[in-house]
């Protein structure tokens, strides 16, 4: 059985993943493609307890929140995503390892190398297809996570450190610019959609061939 597509979505916080996870998703089941969605933290029940504990814990050390969130992937990967891209469905993520290399990189000042290592350790072999990068500067992002009310302690952290996890995204979508796609989120969210299907559109055909 020919192998689904991976692909996650990324970005800080208030840029719109959700609503575009949803768009993906009836994107792709309106052509046929059966979609697996999930997310992270979490996505299996294991790393669904660990994401309550990485969301409310306000004293974890840096280092101990970027070894949950990887104890919580590698079940994430081995149960729930690879079974899925094998059995030839396509797996949609709101966020992946991207988001350490942005949070726990960028955001709380941890290693980039160290980062790589548990990447390469864990999750080898498990990389996204295609990556959207949701992107809008920070205090249109936490405006619009503020109108919403469900505010998370990521959400709540300074400007600074928001706009660090913003430039290490970018910084990412500068290294690997074939497999992230930067989308301008601060776009209305009908040209936002149109970037989205566009994309979508070519990875489908490809894939399909």
């Amino acid at each position: 059985m020919k192998r689904g597509c991976f692909l996650t979505l990324e970005g800080g916080e208030g840029v719109g993943k959700t609503t575009n996870l949803a768009f993906i998703d009836d994107f792709l089941r309106r052509r046929g493609i059966e979609v697996v969605v999930t997310r992270e933290p979490g996505g299996v029940p294991v790393a669904e307890k660990l994401r309550e504990l990485i969301l409310d814990e306000t004293g974890l050390l840096p280092e101990a929140e970027l070894l949950l969130i990887f104890a919580g992937r590698v079940h994430h990967v081995r149960d729930k995503i690879l079974p899925a891209l094998e059995r030839g469905q396509w797996v949609v993520s709101d966020r992946f390892v991207d988001a350490s290399y942005a949070y726990q990189g960028g955001g709380r000042g941890l290693s980039w190398r160290r980062i790589e290592y548990l990447e390469d350790w864990l999750v080898a072999g498990c990389r996204p297809d295609l990556t959207f990068l949701f992107d809008a500067p920070v205090e249109i992002g936490l405006g619009r996570a503020r109108a919403r009310g469900d505010i998370n302690r990521f959400e709540e952290e300074t400007v600074a450190f928001l706009e660090r996890v913003r430039q290490a995204y970018l910084e990412r979508w500068r290294r690997e610019p074939g497999r992230i796609c930067r989308i301008d989120a601060s776009r209305p969210l009908a040209e936002v959609q149109e970037a989205i299907a566009a994309r979508l559109s070519r990875l489908v055909e490809t894939w399909r061939k």
